[in-house]
């Protein structure tokens, strides 16, 4: 696993905390790889997913720092997002 993605993986831990998320989402870090965030928590992995959210490394980091809004990084272009709309908005919120 990649420094990147172990870091993502602690970053999403600290934020989601140990609830889970409701639904099924994968961030793809482009050039890294994947990290999955379901009802069982966070870890790396690359699976089927509800939703969907690529970006770079530094436009995840700076999402998960709080530095960088999801929703200002979907409009500007720095987040693609394919799937299920409302998890994604759910998520947006748990990362805060």
């Amino acid at each position: 696993m990649s420094d990147v993605i172990e870091k993502a993986v602690a970053a999403l831990k600290e934020k989601i905390g140990n609830d889970g998320f409701d639904a099924v989402a994968k961030f793809v870090i482009e050039g890294e790889g994947a990290v999955m965030v379901d009802q069982d928590g966070v870890r790396q992995g690359d699976g089927d997913a509800d939703v969907t959210l690529t970006a770079s490394a530094d436009t995840f980091q700076s999402i998960v720092s709080g530095e960088l809004n999801p929703t200002s990084a979907f409009m500007t272009g720095k987040l693609s997002i394919d799937g299920d709309m409302g998890a994604a908005m759910r998520l947006g919120s748990a990362l805060g």
